[in-house]
């Protein structure tokens, strides 16, 4: 644990971390004040795509924490830099939330479902039997297929629903074309987020709940790496995969208490 407090720098996933729902989980506010309080640099890291930095720190702001804008980074805002550098001046069409089209928007990246270089899918409340069509032709006529993250299933409020990698899984199975995912665990979005930190891998750990994601790409990025247990993963469930986090805490409460 000793270890775990000399990082200079914390990448923590925020759903089942930070926060379930619309409840801050136990232990997250002393955890942030600990790491203000010994001049941490952190990141809040998260694959969901909807909600912007403004809004997510709005969120945290309702639940009593206040953490400023720019500790915040979505899979949304590591796509459109992803899009925005493989292709200047692209275009998309878009199956997703606010988060991600505004994230969009603002690298440069022209939103059309008329020829376009993209097609780019991640959460979404509007998701539909006419958007999955229009996405299966746009790729059949050659449009690249991008999601947002792999992520399979996520938490809401009333239980577990589908996300990204099951909503683009009609298109994929329609077209016979494999998205290329670009948040966690992929190490793109890792790399960016130590960049943010200026912090190298030696001296930063991954903070997440879910081993297919958090903990897989905190290894992949020689981060030191704390599953919690506040989140979708039980204690069991650590011997269902071939790799193990170094640390296994019952939240992120539990970095601050006792600390010297």
């Amino acid at each position: 644990m000793e270890n775990l407090r000399s990082k200079k720098g914390f990448i923590c996933d925020m759903d089942g971390v930070i926060y379930h729902g619309d409840r801050l989980l136990p232990g997250v506010k002393e955890f942030v004040d600990w790491l203000y309080a010994n001049n941490k640099e952190f990141l809040f890291l998260t694959n969901n795509s909807g909600k912007t930095p403004l809004e997510l720190r709005l969120k945290l702001q309702g639940m009593g924490l206040d953490v400023d804008e720019s500790h915040f980074y979505t899979s949304a805002l590591a796509t459109a830099k992803f899009v925005s550098s493989q292709c200047s001046r692209c275009s998309a069409y878009v199956i997703g939330e606010p988060g991600l089209v505004g994230a969009l928007y603002e690298a440069g990246v022209a939103i059309t479902d008329r020829n376009p270089d993209y097609v780019i899918v991640g959460e979404s409340h509007s998701y539909n039997y006419e958007s999955i069509n229009k996405a299966v032709s746009l790729v059949l006529e050659g449009a690249k297929l991008i999601g947002t993250n792999s992520d399979l299933t996520g938490p809401t409020n009333d239980g577990i629903a589908p996300a990204c990698r099951a909503l683009i899984s009609p298109i994929e199975m329609a077209t016979g074309k494999k998205a290329y995912f670009v948040g966690k665990p992929n190490p793109l979005m890792m790399r960016t987020g130590l960049r943010m930190l200026g912090v190298h891998s030696e001296d930063a750990a991954m903070i997440g709940d879910r081993m297919d994601t958090d903990i897989v790409a905190g290894i992949e990025s020689g981060l030191d790496t704390v599953l919690v247990l506040s989140g979708v993963t039980s204690r069991a469930d650590i011997d269902l995969f071939p790799y193990r986090p170094r640390l296994v805490l019952s939240g992120v409460g539990d970095i601050p208490c006792c600390a010297g």
